[in-house]
């Protein structure tokens, strides 16, 4: 599920993201002058290690893997140095704690009957979704508000490959990165999830962009916003959107504010929508 660095053997996740994530970082964010001869981007290990009060050695055998179990006075001066909000500091938590004795098996994603007559039962475009962005269920609205919301698409894989998808979104560079660091959030327990790693190495071979934003090991936790499309059909759209989880599954559901232009056009798509295809 990780991009494989050359002083590590693919496994050494917590090294990845401290590597990572003191990348992006410049010293003077954290108080230090640059100086010259800068030859990495961000901090330096040096750097990381003087601030958060650990030897350089002992920073650099974190970040080769050679120490996989530090302290959590130890993580928690590195997320503080690393300026870690508090959903990245749980994920660096994770990283630095005992490994599972064996993978779960995963579990099969199905949405119960109650969820398709609720779904049913909202007059706006929502949508079931799993922990890899598969569509799972969706509303005769959802399907009118975007095609790509057919049950069996994955919203990842559209986001990141579908050209009309991207003309869709008119925040796409931010929607890009906000899905993958969901989408790390998502699996960060699974490191043996053979769907996750499927989803990975394919969009690693087919998306540039994947491949760069995978690499900065960003971490989000879902939550509802602000949405903003370009609709083929009734032109722009200004959206609001709530996520709200139901077991293992998520709830999407977009909505307008009443008697403004979207809502009025949101009104059109539905007249236009067809009952969606039974799972």
């Amino acid at each position: 599920m990780t991009l494989v660095n050359d002083d590590d053997d693919g496994a050494n996740r917590l090294g990845e993201y401290l590597r990572a994530r003191r990348g992006t970082l410049t010293p003077d964010r954290v108080g230090l002058t640059a100086g010259t001869n800068r030859r990495v981007p961000g901090l330096r290990r040096e750097e990381v290690a003087l601030l958060a009060g650990i030897s350089a050695d002992y920073y650099l055998r974190l970040e080769r893997g050679r120490d996989s179990n530090p302290s959590m006075q130890v993580l928690e001066a590195l997320a503080r140095v690393l300026q870690l909000d508090e959903v990245e500091t749980a994920y660096l938590m994770t990283l630095g704690g005992p490994r599972p004795r064996a993978p779960r098996r995963p579990r099969e994603e199905h949405v119960p009957a109650r969820l398709h007559h609720l779904l049913g039962s909202i007059d706006a475009p929502a949508f079931i979704e799993g922990r890899y962005f598969d569509v799972l269920a969706a509303n005769a609205a959802a399907i009118a508000f975007s095609p790509r919301l057919r049950p069996g698409n994955n919203r990842l894989r559209s986001l990141l490959l579908d050209p009309e998808e991207r003309e869709f979104h008119q925040q796409w560079e931010q929607s890009v990165r906000a899905f993958i660091a969901l989408f790390r959030h998502s699996t960060a327990d699974d490191v043996d999830d053979a769907r996750a790693i499927e989803l990975v190495g394919e969009l690693s071979l087919a998306s540039a962009r994947f491949r760069e934003e995978w690499a900065r090991q960003g971490v989000k936790s879902f939550s509802g916003g602000p949405v903003h499309v370009q609709h083929p059909v009734v032109g722009p759209l200004e959206l609001h959107r709530e996520k709200l989880q139901v077991e293992d599954l998520i709830l999407v559901v977009y909505y307008a504010d009443e008697g403004g232009p979207t809502a009025e056009k949101l009104r059109m798509l539905q007249s236009l929508a067809t009952p969606p295809l039974q799972p």
